[in-house]
């Protein structure tokens, strides 16, 4: 099992994607993950996205962190949805077989996006997403979809969470966490928890 981490610039018509890979020898299983409309690879509460990627590799789910070329508010989707779907084929052609996707904020809504043109995206996870750009969410079923929120965030209200659970498909379950705000800081260590088993279960 590898534990290095490789930085890489995918190649496409739209310019080069920064990524940084976690791969896992033999791996057939992987999450792509992307942060919100200023990017970045680390995502929120406080750069969770390597401690997650560390807790899917012991279990030999490999990880693709994904930044956005374009950092802007408001996002552009289609934009957003080009650069994860990139990672994601680039998972595929490294082997792997399910992928499952991890966005936050703008990055939920790309996500959601994501799946609906990508059939072989596996399991969907939202963090504190917003609903612009998501309008297709019930196109995410029979995939399981999970959202996650906190009750205290004043940037994206966890009615935005609720309002896409509402129109999504089944498989489907909403998480509102008492005392997070956007960046779910403030719960870290149970979204970690939350993330890593949902794609355990749902990417085995």
């Amino acid at each position: 099992m590898s534990t290095d981490v490789q930085l890489l610039d995918l190649a496409s018509d739209r310019g080069p994607i920064r990524c940084a890979y976690h791969p896992v020898d033999g791996a057939t299983t992987a999450v792509a993950m992307v942060g919100g409309g200023d990017g970045g690879l680390d995502g929120p509460a406080e750069a969770i996205y390597p401690a997650l990627a560390a807790d899917l590799l012991e279990h030999g789910i490999a990880s693709l962190r994904v930044d956005f070329r374009i950092h802007q508010f408001p996002g552009d989707i289609s934009e957003g949805v080009h650069d994860l779907l990139a990672g994601v084929d680039t998972l595929f052609e490294r082997g792997i077989e399910r992928v499952g996707v991890l966005g936050h904020s703008f990055g939920g809504a790309v996500v959601i996006e994501a799946a609906a043109e990508q059939p072989r995206i596996a399991s969907v996870i939202t963090l504190a997403t917003q609903t612009a750009g998501a309008e297709r969410v019930a196109s995410v079923a029979p995939r399981p979809l999970l959202l996650v929120h906190g009750l205290d965030d004043t940037r994206l209200t966890p009615d935005c969470s609720r309002l896409l659970h509402g129109l999504a498909g089944i498989p489907k379950r909403l998480e509102l966490l008492e005392g997070a705000t956007h960046s779910l800081r403030q719960r870290r260590e149970d979204v970690r928890t939350l993330v890593r088993d949902w794609f355990l279960e749902t990417l085995s």
